[in-house]
């Protein structure tokens, strides 16, 4: 007996040995850390809406709905979400491995301020998608709706389906053209805020006719996008 017991143990150490390095990847949640006023969420396979309460969890394919001047803080892995007033945005996915984390949001509409901080040791996929275009980035803070783009550190490339795009650094801003079916370089962006509006009835001198650039507030300044870093 003792004999074939040593055998049997040797004989499995080299298929130990052999078996490869498996990264083990794990669906996490996110949670609520902060709420103000009425903030809803609908579960995946519900039709129902929930008030949400801080410290709930929110699963994937969730919906998170946020009212008039309400706002919620949400916290995925190292990064922070603010969903602003009137948004509506799901969670697709939130995913954790030994490389790091990957992150997959929609917003639907509305506006949201993303702090992505990679985790230590490892990176940070966060991917945004609008309607309009997707935002893919790591390390970095922006905020963006539909159709306006602003950075405050780091940088992001603004990109279209088409393929056009324009990068924007830290303090600058991009909005989509869609006449032309483009994205707004940041320099042109900052022109058009430094640019007077037109009184009614005068002539502009150019294709746009009595038409000016409208200035966007820096506050509200948002865009659907797609990223990427120097």
């Amino acid at each position: 007996m003792t004999k074939k017991y040593k055998i049997f143990v040797l004989a499995l150490l080299p298929l130990g040995l052999c078996l490869p390095a498996r990264n083990i990847y794990a669906q996490e949640g996110a949670f609520f850390r902060e709420l103000s006023g009425a903030v809803e969420i609908k579960p995946p396979g519900s039709e129902a809406w929930v008030n949400a309460a801080a410290g709930d969890r929110i699963e994937k394919n969730t919906l998170v709905s946020t009212g008039f001047r309400s706002t919620a803080v949400v916290v995925t892995g190292s990064s922070v979400i603010m969903v602003r007033p009137l948004t509506r945005l799901s969670l697709d996915e939130i995913i954790r491995s030994q490389d790091g984390e990957m992150v997959n949001l929609r917003l639907h509409t509305g506006r949201i301020r993303a702090e992505v901080n990679p985790p230590l040791g490892g990176k940070t996929d966060f991917t945004v998608k609008s309607p309009i275009a997707t935002a893919s980035v790591r390390g970095t803070v922006f905020e963006f709706d539909t159709e306006n783009l602003r950075v405050e550190e780091g940088r992001v490339v603004y990109s279209l389906d088409n393929g056009r795009q324009a990068s924007v650094a830290a303090g600058g801003m991009s909005h989509v053209d869609e006449i032309n079916n483009t994205v707004i370089s940041p320099f042109a962006a900052a022109a058009e805020l430094l640019s007077p509006a037109l009184p009614p009835g005068s002539a502009s001198g150019n294709s746009l006719g009595d038409r000016a650039p409208a200035i966007i507030p820096p506050a509200y300044i948002m865009t659907g996008i797609g990223f990427g870093w120097d």
